[in-house]
């Protein structure tokens, strides 16, 4: 059985769940709700509880405290995407290549991905990706420039394309 550890660590957007497994980073995901709901359906899809493991989950906290410090622009972390499977796991690796400070719409992710006409499959594989802010969900949008919902969190997106662009330095519960 693979080990995999958690902590729950503060960000600009609200405190995110953080789970590393041997082969990487699993998911990063910002809360909405109570920490023990998230784990618990989290245990669930991993088939095991993950251990609080501080030192286990330091590289990625790390990395993301320089991002939203913004002296980070590209995260270096192995990414563990056994929650995904198809073609969201190709959806989700060309979202990956969108540069930081960039957009690129639903149907270009699509036809990088390999399937062109494929672009409402690309809205729900960011839409629910186990991932966030590792993988750039958010510089995925429409083809009209509108940034989208953004798993109905549209003001979080709006932070961290503005993060990007060099015009937010402070918290987006502002």
């Amino acid at each position: 059985m693979i080990r995999t550890a958690f902590r729950i660590h503060p960000t600009p957007l609200g405190d995110a769940l953080i789970v590393v497994g041997d082969e990487g980073l699993v998911v990063l995901h910002v809360q909405d709700g109570p920490d023990d709901d998230a784990l618990h359906e989290l245990a669930e899809a991993l088939g095991a509880f993950p251990d609080p493991d501080a030192e286990a989950t330091a590289s990625v906290a790390t990395q993301l405290d320089e991002y939203f410090a913004g002296s980070r622009r590209a995260f270096e972390l192995d990414l563990d995407l056994r929650l995904v499977r198809g073609f969201t796991r190709a959806a989700l690796r060309a979202v990956c290549e969108i540069p930081y400070g960039e957009t690129a719409s639903y149907g270009e992710v699509a036809v990088a991905a390999g399937s062109p006409r494929a672009h409402r499959a690309v809205g729900s594989a960011c839409a629910r990706t186990p991932i966030s802010i590792v993988v750039p969900a958010h510089r995925v949008v429409r083809t009209d420039g509108s940034i989208g919902e953004y798993g109905g969190r549209p003001e979080h997106k709006r932070f961290l394309l503005g993060l990007e662009a060099g015009g937010i330095s402070t918290s987006a519960r502002e």
